[in-house]
């Protein structure tokens, strides 16, 4: 828990930062943009990546796009696997069947 607060205050940081990066071309990202960066950024361990992820949109909306990602992740696999979402989720999860 402590590590998501950290990673959202890290973001929100970065985020009220107004220079542009030395180098870099200011490009505006979404949120969908910046989840699918962070979860993948997650998976994989990488912490530059995560906090980079981080402070394209405020932690609100992160948090938005990653919710909005798990859904979708989970909705594919259930029709893929022919099971319901809550079983996958469950599953996924390593919970027990309800």
């Amino acid at each position: 828990m402590w590590g998501r607060i950290r990673k959202s205050s890290a973001g929100l940081v970065n985020a009220l930062r107004t220079e542009t990066p030395a180098g870099r071309e200011a490009r505006t990202h979404n949120l969908f943009e910046a989840a699918a960066a962070y979860v993948s950024a997650c998976a994989e361990d990488d912490q530059d990546r995560i906090e980079e992820a981080s402070a394209w949109v405020s932690p609100e909306a992160l948090s938005f796009g990653v919710n909005e990602l798990a859904c979708r992740a989970v909705i594919a696999l259930a029709r893929e696997r022919d099971e319901s979402p809550r079983t996958v989720a469950r599953a996924l999860l390593g919970l027990p069947a309800a």
